[in-house]
């Protein structure tokens, strides 16, 4: 009776959306970099802005944490939440930077293909964080997460085709090695989105 009369801190939801609109925010940036693989300066520092925007926005979900007696949701899948939302947009600007000190100025599709996928999947993360406040949407999440898994496949084998390629096609063994990072790190974008959604429907199942 006495936790009934304790206020619930809604606030977490808002900083959930706030983060989730950085998270698609850098994506966006980086399918940009990546479709026309010019001003690498510039879009790195839009990227590394949005990521530190980001970063703020985690610090005070946590900070928030710790000063909340009851929270809407349990207090371990809100710190994974905002933790895992986080290392999207890590591994965001960490794709920017590689096209910067590897200096990648010709793209192939694929490379294109897999920042699509990376925007796709930062997408369906932010609808279906945008749903967590009500549980009576708990089937559109589900479906939401689904999306999320099946594009996570779609990365796979595009970075495994693409690498194939490369190995097949591409005569200058530095290239090679560059463009094999660049696949690899789009392909753990939509890894760390994948992630996302696993605790996202764990919480759907925990609380409806």
């Amino acid at each position: 009776m006495f936790g009934r009369l304790l206020p619930k801190e809604g606030r977490f939801f808002d900083l959930f959306n706030e983060h989730a609109e950085q998270v698609v925010e850098g994506s966006r940036e980086l399918a940009a970099l990546m479709a026309t693989g010019d001003d690498l300066k510039r879009r790195t520092y839009n990227i590394e802005s949005i990521e530190k925007r980001a970063d703020k926005i985690t610090r005070t979900t946590i900070e928030l944490l710790h000063k909340t007696f009851i929270t809407p949701l349990d207090r371990e899948d809100i710190h994974q939440l905002i933790s895992k939302m986080d290392d999207i947009l890590d591994l965001i600007e960490d794709s920017a930077q590689l096209m910067f000190l590897y200096d990648v100025r010709e793209l192939t599709p694929e490379a294109k293909k897999l920042a699509e996928i990376c925007v796709a999947c930062c997408e369906k993360v932010k609808a279906a964080v945008g749903l967590l406040s009500n549980m009576d949407n708990a089937a559109e999440i589900m479906t939401l997460c689904t999306e999320i898994d099946r594009l996570e496949s779609e990365a796979d084998h595009v970075m495994r085709d693409a690498i194939a390629r490369l190995f097949r096609d591409e005569p200058d063994v530095r290239e090679l090695i560059k463009l094999r990072s660049v696949y690899e790190h789009l392909e753990t974008v939509t890894d760390r989105c994948e992630d996302v959604a696993n605790i996202i429907q764990g919480i759907v199942l925990e609380n409806s």
